[in-house]
């Protein structure tokens, strides 16, 4: 099918790509802790170490954290849609009754996730309705055992444990090929 690359065909379209599930997460220039949910995240460089995410200018955190020049992106676990309801919404308290730390090196870090980039900002491009920033990772932090979050054709799914040809998750013996994700 082909045709004029609408909003809601781009959404459709796109959603056949899945995408690692993430919060990033920031002070504002009073010190409040902000946050709010990502799936546009990526590596884009290894020397120098650098990351980026894509933001509405329009949202309620990114500028406020923007002024900074600090953010921390924690990659969320699959059993992590807690996490997701808090910051994906567009009202409400987001670390009201949350345990976090707050990072010598970027934002907020959140308990229980798979790791933690802490990054400052390198650059900021607009492009469209959002902001592509690109950031300097100034640590990684290990977190959680467990498997990835991801976002998937309008829906949050996890990955599943392969297990060798021929056999069945519930057969005995059928011990997974893999275990990367912890």
């Amino acid at each position: 099918m082909t045709g004029e690359p609408t909003p809601e065909r781009m959404r459709h379209a796109l959603g056949h790509f899945a995408t690692g599930v993430t919060i990033v997460t920031g002070f504002a220039e009073d010190g409040a802790p902000v946050g709010f949910a990502c799936q546009s995240f990526a590596s884009v460089s290894l020397h120098p170490p650098l990351v980026l995410f894509c933001a509405d200018h329009r949202g309620r955190s990114w500028p406020r954290m923007r002024e900074q020049g600090r953010f921390t992106v924690n990659v969320l676990r699959h059993d992590q849609r807690e996490l997701i309801a808090r910051f994906g919404s567009s009202g409400g308290a987001r670390f009201e009754g949350l345990e976090w730390a707050g990072s010598a090196h970027g934002g907020p870090s959140l308990p229980g996730v798979l790791m933690r980039i802490h990054c400052s900002v390198e650059q900021v491009h607009v492009a469209g309705d959002h902001d592509v920033v690109v950031g300097r990772v100034l640590d990684l932090e290990d977190g959680e055992s467990g498997r990835p979050m991801l976002f998937y054709r309008g829906r949050f799914t996890v990955t599943e444990r392969r297990t060798p040809s021929g056999a069945d998750d519930g057969e005995a013996g059928a011990e997974p090929m893999d275990d990367y994700w912890g």
